[in-house]
């Protein structure tokens, strides 16, 4: 390589680093640059008086709550056979969250409690409304 050759790849080494230099001065300008997006405030009583009243009439509608320990798949001949002893296993593992359905749809995952010598469900994991509207469609 002559002098010249070295002269011309130092000089390209060069703008190349002048070039980096500039683009993350730019970068920079545009992070200052950006603004803070100004937020409502949110306030706990979102329902207004009248949709208080519009959801007033469907308070009292009454929804079936079910809790599923688990499922299966056997024959009716197999089904049949069952009688007052029988063990039919189940699709989950022990220990594993139970599903809290309302109406047949799935809303939250729990953990059977005892109080007071009763059965109780203790949510562990509620579904968010978005996931159970793209679950109806």
């Amino acid at each position: 390589m002559s002098e010249e050759d070295e002269g011309l790849d130092d000089w390209g080494a060069a703008m190349a680093e002048q070039a980096d230099a500039e683009a993350e001065e730019e970068a920079a300008a545009e992070v200052e640059a950006a603004e803070a997006a100004e937020l409502d405030e949110l306030s706990e009583d979102v329902i207004t008086g009248t949709d208080s009243k519009k959801l007033d009439t469907i308070l009292d509608i009454p929804v079936t709550i079910s809790m599923e320990v688990g499922r299966t798949n056997i024959s009716i001949r197999n089904l049949l056979q069952l009688n007052q002893g029988s063990v039919v296993e189940l699709d989950r593992v022990a220990g594993e969250p139970l599903d809290v359905l309302v109406n047949g749809t799935l809303i939250a995952h729990g953990e059977v409690v005892v109080i007071n010598d009763k059965f109780g469900i203790r949510l562990t994991d509620v579904i968010s409304q978005v996931e159970r509207i793209k679950k109806l469609k």
